[in-house]
């Protein structure tokens, strides 16, 4: 099994804590005000991830091997399956049709940038910060 692994990746739920960036877990609703806060002085992105999703998995491990902005934005990761709430909140919130896997950049409190699937790129997320 370990061969299938390897070719197509494994199917737990642990994308989050074998990455290299530094995600910060978005695990709650009071960090969403932290985060409306937070892009009054510096760039958040948001990644919307379905552990249960091989689409969302690879889009996934391509931005991580693209992404290089640690200095420059904040990087939340939200497990959408364990927090459906924030997830559903950020829809709200920030004005954007859900979507999985998606990408959000978050500036002055306002969702100013948002893609999904293939889309989801790093170089093209450093043309918007």
């Amino acid at each position: 099994m370990s061969f299938f692994n390897s070719m197509f990746g494994n199917s737990d739920n642990s994308d989050s804590k074998k990455s290299n960036l530094n995600w910060i877990p978005l695990t709650n609703l009071a960090q969403l005000d932290d985060i409306q806060t937070i892009s009054n002085v510096k760039p958040i992105v948001i990644f919307k991830h379905s552990t249960r999703c091989s689409i969302s998995r690879m889009a996934l491990k391509q931005f991580e091997r693209q992404y290089d902005l640690d200095e420059t934005v904040d990087a939340f990761f939200l497990d959408l399956i364990e927090h459906r709430d924030v997830s559903n909140e950020i829809a709200k919130r920030f004005n954007v049709y859900h979507e999985s896997p998606q990408l959000i950049l978050i500036k002055n409190g306002k969702a100013v940038y948002d893609v999904s699937h293939s889309d989801i790129d790093a170089e093209a997320l450093k043309s918007k910060i």
